[in-house]
C-alpha cells in the first residue's frame, strides 16, 4: 500500500465538491476554518458551489474538479466536501492519472473514491468531511492531524463479541454505499480485509437486507474480521415490528465465526475517528480493540 506523503503546515490543500451539493455553507467555513488555523493554504475548486440537483455539478464538473486537484504538482492533499451522492457517477470510466498520491479525506458517499483508490493501492483517509469537521471534539480533530502528519494512532476502544486477535489490512466504508459497489470496477480485493462498517439512516431490515446480500455473495467468508462503526438513526418506523439495529447487527454477523467489535467511534452523528484505508491494524475481538500500526 502507498502511503502518501505526510503533510506539513504550510502546505496547499484543496477542497473538491465530489458528491452532493453542499448547502451547509457554515459549516464548510467553519470546517476550512480549521484546516487554516492549522497552518495549511486551503484553495477551493471551481465547482465547489455548483448545484445540479442534489450534486455539485454535473458528473463532468466534479470529475475535472477531483482530476485537476490530483494532478495539481502543488496539492498535498484533497479535502471532501461533503457526502450525500454522486461519488459512484463520478467514478464511472474514471482512470486515476499517473502522478505522485497525495492524501484524500472523507466518509460516507465518498466511500467509493477511498475504494478507487485502495484498488489502485494508494492509501487514503476515513475520517470527516469538511462540513463535518467542526462537529468533531478536540481529540478526534488531533487524530485526523496526527494519521496526517505521519503521528501514531491512539487504538479504538469498542465491545468485543470475540473471535481472538487478527491482523490484516483496514478497508472503512458505509454499508450502503459499500453494498452498491459490490462486482462493479471500484470495488477493491476484500480477501483478508479487515472490514470497517458504518451507516446512518436506514431501518434495521435494510441493513438486514444488505448484510444477507454479503452473506449471500460469500464475502464474509473472505474476510478475517469486522469493525463496526456508528449506526446512528438507524429506527424502525413508529409503531411497526422490527428487531432494532443492534439486534440485526448481531443476528447477521455474530454467527460468521470471525473476530467481531461493535459499536467503535467512528461514522455519523458523533466522533468520526479518522482511519487510514488500506494500512494494516490488529482488531482484538476478544478485549474489543483495534490497533493500528501506523505509520510504517
Amino acid at each position: 500500500m502507498i502511503i502518501p506523503s505526510f503533510l506539513q503546515p504550510g502546505a496547499k490543500v484543496s477542497l473538491v465538491a465530489t458528491s452532493g451539493a453542499v448547502k451547509e455553507l457554515a459549516a464548510l467555513e467553519k470546517g476550512v476554518e480549521i484546516w487554516r488555523s492549522r497552518g495549511y493554504q486551503v484553495e477551493f475548486s471551481e465547482n465547489w458551489s455548483n448545484r445540479l440537483g442534489y450534486l455539485a455539478g454535473s458528473d463532468e464538473q466534479r470529475r475535472q474538479a477531483l482530476a485537476q486537484a490530483w494532478q495539481d504538482p502543488d496539492c498535498q492533499a484533497i479535502l471532501c466536501a461533503r457526502g450525500g451522492y454522486g461519488s459512484a457517477r463520478l467514478l464511472e470510466n474514471w482512470t486515476w492519472a499517473k502522478t505522485n498520491p497525495k492524501w484524500l479525506i472523507g466518509f460516507s458517499d465518498v466511500t467509493g473514491i477511498l475504494w478507487s483508490l485502495a484498488k489502485q493501492g494508494i492509501c487514503s483517509v476515513h475520517g470527516p468531511v469538511l462540513t463535518t469537521l467542526a462537529q468533531e471534539s478536540p481529540q478526534s480533530i488531533d487524530r485526523l492531524f496526527s494519521l496526517l502528519e505521519g503521528r501514531p494512532l491512539a487504538p479504538l476502544i469498542g465491545q468485543g463479541w470475540g473471535g481472538g486477535k487478527v491482523r490484516g489490512r483496514l478497508l472503512p466504508a458505509n454499508l450502503t454505499v459499500a453494498t452498491h459497489l459490490l462486482g462493479t470496477s471500484v470495488q477493491p480485493t476484500l480477501e483478508g480485509v479487515i472490514l470497517a462498517l458504518e451507516d446512518v439512516t436506514e431501518a434495521p431490515y435494510r441493513i438486514d437486507r444488505m448484510l444477507t446480500q454479503w452473506r449471500m455473495l460469500g464475502i464474509f467468508s473472505q474476510i478475517k474480521a469486522i469493525a463496526l462503526g456508528r449506526f446512528s438513526r438507524c429506527l424502525a418506523a413508529p409503531n411497526s415490528d422490527s428487531q432494532s439495529v443492534e439486534e440485526v447487527l448481531k443476528e447477521r454477523l455474530g454467527d460468521l465465526g470471525i473476530a467481531v467489535i461493535a459499536e467503535l467511534p467512528f461514522g455519523h452523528d458523533g466522533d468520526n475517528a479518522a482511519l487510514p484505508v488500506g494500512t494494516m491494524v490488529e482488531l482484538d475481538g476478544d478485549r474489543g480493540i483495534l490497533e493500528f500500526f501506523y505509520p510504517e
